[in-house]
């Protein structure tokens, strides 16, 4: 049974930092390429970072410079460190776990608030 499990979302004030973490399980981690996508109320699903099997990423341009994605296969987690958050980025943030022909999963969600 394959589960992604996100956490470190929360409320936090513009400027502050957090990070989320998805935990994998089910699945042969460092084979897979994963992501982080968010979906704001009334707005489709977008993708925000992913981070390919050997380790290359890439980012919505709405983050380049303040979110970092990384992947930690001895854990099966992978991370998204957001700095400089701004109320923009309010949203559900989702972990994705791809791999071509064997399959795509979906972690339940984790909220992000930015806010004053």
């Amino acid at each position: 049974q394959v589960q992604l499990v996100e956490s470190g979302g929360g409320l936090v004030q513009p400027g502050g930092s957090l990070r989320l973490s998805c935990a994998a399980s089910g699945i042969t981690f460092s084979f897979y390429a994963m992501a982080w996508h968010r979906q704001a109320p009334g707005k489709q699903r977008e993708l925000v970072a992913a981070i390919s099997s050997g380790g290359s990423t890439n980012y919505a341009d709405s983050v380049k410079g303040r979110f970092t994605i990384s992947r930690d296969n001895a854990k099966n987690t992978v991370y998204l460190q957001m700095n400089s958050l701004k109320p923009e980025d309010t949203a559900v943030y989702y972990c994705n776990g791809y791999r071509a022909v064997v399959g795509n999963y979906w972690g339940q969600g984790t909220q992000v608030t930015v806010s004053s």
